[in-house]
């Protein structure tokens, strides 16, 4: 089905722009004398099974000054896991696991459209646009999960950064593991009872 289709021309339930992005960009600087534009936008609860919802995330590929596009970024409360698939571009999906500014395990998923990640539970983590292309996923998760921001906001954003010249560490954490990259799934698992806990 075509994005288009799911989306009926309604309106996002989120526009996330720029000035909320701030506190987890790479490129300080660039940020002072920008204006302020829509980084992603979300339709939560396009289709619903149970008590799942399946949303549907669009981000641009406009750069975030020497950054590509990315996602705020955050943690599944309560344990929830995600089911995410690349409809139109390619995506990286970075997930990390630690204590406060130390990161015990830092991984990224390159995923095309077709492509499927599972997004484990109890991670932190962010989607970031790496093509010249718009960026469309969609994900299934649980309607009575929750998001918590505080970590990427706190140290400005996850341990690396996919910038114009490659992955760069984020000086803010205390520790920081090597990065290292996953393949994604290439069909969807049958049954999404793992993802209602």
């Amino acid at each position: 089905m075509e994005v288009k289709t799911q989306l009926k021309n309604e309106k996002p339930d989120i526009k996330r722009s720029l000035k909320e992005l701030r506190s987890v960009l790479y490129d300080q600087e660039w940020y002072k004398k920008a204006k302020n534009f829509i980084v992603y936008y979300v339709w939560r609860g396009v289709k619903k099974e149970g008590d799942l919802r399946y949303d549907i995330t669009i981000i641009p590929p406009k750069m975030l000054g020497k950054e590509f596009p990315k996602t705020k970024g955050h943690k599944h409360l309560n344990n929830f896991q995600e089911l995410i698939t690349v409809l139109e571009g390619q995506a990286f999906y970075l997930s990390q696991w630690g204590k406060k500014n130390k990161i015990n395990k830092i991984q990224v998923v390159k995923a095309r459209k077709g492509d499927w990640i599972i997004m484990p539970a109890n991670c932190d983590h962010l989607t970031i646009n790496p093509a010249k292309k718009r960026l469309v996923m969609a994900n299934w998760l649980s309607k009575k999960c929750k998001s918590d921001y505080s970590l990427f906001e706190k140290y400005q954003g996850a341990g690396y950064y996919y910038t114009k010249t490659g992955w760069l560490k984020n000086r803010n954490y205390a520790k920081i593991t090597k990065l290292r990259f996953k393949k994604p799934l290439k069909s969807s698992p049958k049954n999404l009872d793992f993802l209602k806990k």
